[in-house]
Order: structure tokens, then C-alpha cells, then sequence
């Protein structure tokens, strides 16, 4: 507040401000912490960048592309939302909620996806990709094993490192 009255050609000492606002309850604006959702682990061996920023699809099933974001909750630090979509309809095949950020429910994501192609009478399998971001959940091993019990292949971006 004192830094506004100051730009607004507003003379009024700081100690002055503090009281005022102390005296009053009020507290300032502050801008919220950026919540980091990918946070690669350089430990971790990763797949091979399989789209190199090429997203699209010939046929049903061919590439899927996964990303989780930060959704902000009313009295809860943080949520995330992961998400399965497939690059030839853009179709979001499987999604999950969570209020943490563990491997478990991008794996979960994955999982609804393979399920919902799989009562479409359209398997993945074959030579399907799986391309994601190096967020440390998407190059665990345990990651790894659910992609291939889903008949899918990783692929791991490599834009922005």
C-alpha cells in the first residue's frame, strides 16, 4: 500500500501505513507461490523423444500426449489433474484427480485411457506412443511398467531442457 500511495504522489511514511493497516486488519495483496508441476529427476534414465514436436496422428490410437496441471482448491494446498488425450481426435481418453503429485495417478490416467480404447473395440497396442514432458512421474521405472502393460511405447519431450 505505501509502495501504491507513493506512485500515486501520495507523501505518507511507511511506519504510518503499517499502523493504519495494523489498526484496521488489513493485510496486502500477495501473489501466490507458482506451484511447479514438472520437476525432471536427471537420476532417472528416460525414453527417447519419439514426436519430436510433431503431434499428429494418422490413425486412432497411434499417439497419445499426458501433461497434469495445478488446480487451485479452496482450503487445500494444492489438487492436480492429469490428463490422456489422443492427437488424431484430440479425444481426452483418461483422466484423474489427486491432491499429490505421486506417480500413482498419472499411472492411473493412463490406465482409464487403455480401458476406454479397449471397450471402443480399438486395443492399443502395436506401435503406440505415449509422449509426455521429463516430470519426474513420467520417467519413474513403475511408470515405465505401466505404459507397457498398456501396450504403449514412451516418449519423453525434450523441448526446454
Amino acid at each position: 500500500m505505501w509502495a501504491h500511495l507513493r506512485r500515486q504522489g501520495i507523501g505518507v511514511a511507511r511506519c504510518t501505513v503499517e499502523r493504519l493497516m495494523r489498526a484496521h486488519g488489513w493485510r496486502g495483496v500477495t501473489r501466490a507461490r507458482r506451484i511447479r508441476t514438472t520437476v525432471p529427476d536427471p537420476a532417472h534414465g528416460r525414453a527417447p523423444d519419439l514426436v519430436n514436436r510433431d503431434f499428429g496422428a494418422e490413425r486412432p490410437g497411434q499417439l497419445h500426449v499426458a501433461d497434469f496441471t495445478h488446480v487451485p482448491l479452496d482450503g487445500s494446498p494444492a489438487g492436480y489433474t492429469a490428463f490422456v488425450a489422443g492427437a488424431y481426435a484430440g479425444l481426452i481418453a483418461g483422466w484423474e484427480c489427486s491432491l499429490s503429485k505421486e506417480t500413482a495417478f498419472v499411472e492411473r490416467a493412463i490406465r482409464q485411457a487403455a480401458a476406454l480404447r479397449a471397450r471402443q473395440g480399438h486395443p492399443i497396442g502395436g506401435r503406440a506412443i505415449h509422449h509426455s514432458d521429463a516430470g519426474s512421474q513420467y520417467t519413474s521405472v513403475r511408470f515405465a511398467e505401466t505404459l507397457m502393460l498398456a501396450g504403449l511405447t514412451g516418449s519423453v519431450g525434450t523441448v526446454g531442457l
